[in-house]
């Protein structure tokens, strides 16, 4: 797959994908979960829930070309329940009526309401009960003081922070 140049994506580095499908796979078995990718970009990470089984995706961009670029790649292989919606992350968590194993979001470098995203997903009942929220950012945020908050993991310059209710 390759994506057309000129899409705001910035895909997840080969490596950050490896650490965070292992830690994923250490938790979860993966086959029929059911997850939401908010600032799904290309799809790069619906494809791999997809090949590792997940059942059902429910992948967000509000970004045109980023939402014909994945619903034309899906439309080449039967993913199962696959949905792509071409609106924004807010909106799409406010109006989601179904609950997650795993809601993930890649924002932006540049975005700016990285705690926002993390209380609305945790607040607006998208999690299922073990369901776990994963957020991409950058180095210099730190949610260790949230009240969902179970880790932090970096893998070179990628950081991922994993959310759930049992904390």
């Amino acid at each position: 797959m390759r994506a057309p140049q000129g899409l705001p994506t910035r895909p997840t580095t080969d490596r950050a994908k490896e650490g965070l499908f292992s830690w994923m796979n250490a938790r979860f078995d993966m086959e029929g979960l059911v997850v939401m990718d908010l600032f799904c970009g290309t799809g790069n990470i619906c494809y791999e829930f997809i090949s590792r089984g997940a059942s059902k995706i429910i992948a967000v961009d509000k970004h045109p070309a980023c939402v014909k670029f994945v619903r034309e790649q899906f439309s080449q292989f039967e993913p199962g329940d696959f949905q792509v919606f071409c609106t924004d992350a807010k909106v799409a968590i406010e109006r989601s009526k179904d609950t997650f194993d795993i809601v993930f979001a890649d924002p932006p470098y540049d975005y700016k309401e990285h705690l926002y995203l993390a209380n609305a997903v945790m607040n607006a009942g998208l999690l299922k009960p073990d369901g776990i929220f994963i957020m991409e950012h950058p180095a210099e945020i730190n949610f260790k003081h949230h009240p969902g908050w179970l880790e932090t993991r970096h893998y070179g310059r990628v950081y991922f922070s994993f959310f759930n209710f049992q904390s």
